[in-house]
């Protein structure tokens, strides 16, 4: 049985860190890459720590083992991972719906996974679902970059609601910008 929920423990954070590791694009092939999706930026936990003192983010649990997590990193938490300013510079440029993004009420998803053994079972739409009933009141959007080469994750986000709204290259990749509308 899956339960959804959010961060509550440094056993929480060390579990995300742990499947984070088995899914970053540096450790598995270009097979798995293209058939099952890949993340691109590590974290580490003294940054978990200061964005989930901020915002926690959404994980699913099966008994007391995180096998899928949705990463919250509101704007005051961006500082906790520099990696991530090139993003939030890039959004400073951007207009949805005819206003600055700025303008909005909106936070980042700052990475999403399922661990392999739990995969094809909905938790990507549980974890969304989650973050909608814990978020929404205090904000009217999600919003993320994704990869263009990252198809399944891609996909995964339109089935939610995502529509990308900006693509654009940085040094690092080729990147679809999504936004996930809750007004």
């Amino acid at each position: 049985m899956y339960s959804a929920t959010t961060v509550g423990s440094n056993k929480d954070l060390e579990q995300i860190l742990q499947l984070q590791r088995q899914n970053l694009k540096q450790f598995i092939s270009q097979e798995e890459k293209n058939a099952q999706g890949f993340l691109t930026m590590q974290f580490n936990l003294p940054m978990l720590q200061q964005l989930h003192a901020i915002a926690p983010s959404i994980i699913i649990k099966q008994a007391d083992e995180v096998v899928a997590y949705a990463m919250t990193v509101t704007l005051e938490g961006r500082q906790a991972y520099p990696d991530l300013e090139p993003m939030f510079v890039n959004f400073e440029k951007l207009q949805w719906q005819g206003k600055p993004l700025y303008d909005h009420r909106f936070y980042v998803m700052g990475q999403i996974c399922v661990s392999k053994a739990h995969r094809a079972k909905g938790l990507v739409d549980m974890l969304y679902q989650h973050h909608k009933v814990v978020y929404s009141p205090h904000y009217d959007f999600i919003i993320t970059e994704i990869s263009t080469s990252n198809y399944r994750s891609l996909q995964a986000h339109k089935r939610v609601g995502f529509e990308i709204i900006h693509t654009y290259e940085d040094f690092m990749d080729n990147w679809n910008v999504v936004v996930w509308d809750w007004r």
